[in-house]
């Protein structure tokens, strides 16, 4: 049986009911899929997710692909490449190019409820076939050449990869000492050694065109001394045809050995070392960091897109486990020894646990979903603001959340007879890779708040102040929109707190220490915050169907647990983004002043 177990009925519901997005599918941009089509294509992605290519997943875990040192070479299994053919031979893939690459005009919100189906059942397959992003990048970004190269690559369906970090520079991409040199053609040779690139080496395509961040000769420090170069495994001949030529001078020179998501081959790229590793200046523009950026950040809608799908499945996985298995009697005839034994769903903590599991994993749905209908809408700034929250908030809740749901399954769920386990294990990278969640708060805070001086933030709250205002729900969701207006004062005053700090800082720059000790808090805060609003909103949604016409059993259960999800986030979360708020007021004189030997 499959490990994945979708939740396609919370998508639709999100995506069309509380989002409307059926007001936007099928018009405009947007007018190759309509609601109906992109109803039926939810409901195939996730039969194939289940049927065809979950397993892969599971396998690959247990026999991971294998690194071949002679050839320099990364080979995966073969019930893993079976499944990578049979979803490339749907087609499904050229969601993710723009028309002029041969893809369709489908809404980003569209593109990424399809994303949680499919690394919701096999991440690492949605990781190899990401070349369309890159492609797309080379051809928004690249000289007339380049989108020559960028069809070919689309066509083709050759691999990608983003070539970033390494081993003595990893977050401080400033300090990177990778170099580039100026060929008389006008090409360029890469010299340098990087570390974790997902996908950097595999048997899944006959080329992988790598997209390097490097230092060209006689350019300064820092992150504006760099450029983005693409170089490709094998050298091209014809860019236009994708005749191949000569290996080119980059070699994967090891496979990493991971805690998890092994079917993901992450290696160490070394080039230049035996021979020439050629590459080409992306757009002729020395515009490295901004150029990665674009990467970047699909990259990080796409790691909290991935925790979120996992701890979906997750949460499902606990509550049929729960269901079935009898332990103790129930809580009021604890004393009766003759009392009858009862599903572990019926012990309080236990439908708290998964009620608060629900919540967060339907709420951080519901974040990313609402981030990528600012994408469809073309509001820049909103989806800018969000991004960490998707990225950094949501691997970190997520994270908490299973490891709550492998509490449900107790020592059953750590064995290898649930995937609970893989689960944990697969999904503690979300909270590393593309930032660890520290900087994607320092990133929240720095270039998202203080560099449009909090605009879109601004806006954000006085939208969900004006939400917790209204009689949205009616009666029965008063108080739980009481909670959520208390706590996004307290997130302003948070917010303005740390922005006091940071204008002290001008003058005093140890303030700058209070700035950095807090923007993690103000990350978790401004999460619970956004999600909380919106398992109101759809709570709010749920409310209305079910005092208008009679509800079927099931739905009636869908839209009760949509409320009391809502309701259990505003009571038992919301509150605490005040506690949040005295910690970031108390000042901490001692933190920095430790001697380091005290820790």
């Amino acid at each position: 049986m499959s490990h994945y177990r979708p939740n396609v009925r919370d998508i639709e519901f999100t995506l069309f009911d509380v989002l409307g997005r059926g007001e936007v599918y099928g018009r405009g941009p947007y007018a190759d899929a309509d609601e109906d089509t992109a109803r039926t294509l939810l409901a195939e992605v996730a039969r194939l997710a289940v049927d065809v290519l979950a397993d892969a997943t599971v396998d690959a875990d247990r026999t991971p692909p294998a690194y071949h040192p002679l050839d320099h070479a990364v080979s995966l299994p073969d019930s893993f490449t079976k499944a990578y053919r049979t979803w490339m031979d749907t087609g499904y893939h050229r969601l993710w190019l723009p028309p002029e690459l041969g893809g369709s005009q489908v809404a980003p919100s569209l593109r990424w409820a399809v994303t949680e189906l499919l690394m919701g059942a096999n991440p690492a397959l949605h990781m190899y076939q990401s070349f369309g992003g890159f492609a797309s990048v080379l051809y928004a970004l690249g000289t007339g050449e380049q989108r020559v190269l960028a069809r070919t690559m689309a066509e083709r369906e050759w691999g990608g990869t983003m070539v970033l970090t390494e081993a003595d520079a990893g977050s401080d991409v400033g300090a990177l000492r990778t170099r580039a040199v100026r060929q008389e053609d006008g090409s360029w040779h890469i010299e340098g050694v990087k570390r974790f690139i997902t996908s950097g080496e595999h048997d899944l395509s006959e080329n992988i065109v790598h997209f390097v961040l490097a230092r060209p000769e006689g350019h300064g420090p820092g992150t504006k001394g760099l450029s983005m170069f693409v170089v490709p495994k094998y050298r091209v001949t014809d860019w236009a045809t994708g005749a191949l030529g000569a290996r080119n001078g980059v070699r994967a020179t090891a496979l990493e050995d991971k805690m998890g998501l092994k079917a993901s081959a992450t290696v160490e790229l070394t080039f230049g070392e035996a021979e020439p590793a050629v590459g080409y200046l992306v757009g002729e523009r020395h515009d490295g960091i901004r150029q990665m950026f674009t990467i970047l950040e699909h990259a990080r809608m796409m790691v909290g897109t991935k925790a979120m799908a996992t701890l979906s499945s997750g949460h499902r996985h606990a509550v049929a486990y729960a269901g079935q298995r009898l332990q103790g009697a129930d809580l009021t005839r604890a004393t009766d020894k003759t009392a009858p034994r009862v599903p572990i769903i019926r012990h309080p903590e236990v439908r708290r646990s998964l009620l608060t599991q629900k919540a967060y994993a339907e709420g951080l749905r519901a974040l990313v979903l609402y981030t990528a209908c600012a994408q469809d809408d073309g509001n820049r700034a909103l989806s800018d603001l969000l991004l960490p929250l998707v990225k950094g908030y949501g691997a970190e809740r997520s994270w908490e959340q299973l490891s709550a749901a492998l509490q449900i399954l107790g020592g059953a769920g750590y064995l290898k007879d649930h995937p609970l386990e893989q689960y944990l294990r697969d999904a503690r990278i979300d909270t590393l890779y593309e930032g660890t969640t520290a900087i994607q708060g320092m990133d929240f805070f720095f270039r998202k708040i203080a560099r449009d001086q909090g605009a879109a933030l601004t806006a954000l709250a006085a939208e969900i102040t004006e939400f917790a205002a209204s009689d949205a729900g009616g009666a029965q969701l008063a108080a739980e929109r009481e909670r959520l207006a208390d706590a996004v004062a307290a997130l302003r005053r948070i917010t303005e707190t740390l922005g006091g700090h940071l204008l002290t800082s001008f003058e005093t720059p140890d303030a700058l220490y209070e700035v950095g000790r807090n923007t993690t808090r103000l990350l978790m805060a401004a999460g619970d915050v956004v999600v909380g609003w919106l398992l109101l909103r759809g709570a709010a949604v749920a409310a209305d169907r079910l005092t208008g016409t009679p509800a079927r059993a099931a739905d009636r259960a869908f839209y009760e647990g949509k409320i009391a999800a809502a309701s259990v986030f505003a009571h038992d979360v919301l509150p605490l983004v005040a506690a949040q708020l005295h910690t970031v007021g108390r000042r901490d004189e001692r933190l920095m002043s430790l001697p380091d030997a005290a820790f």
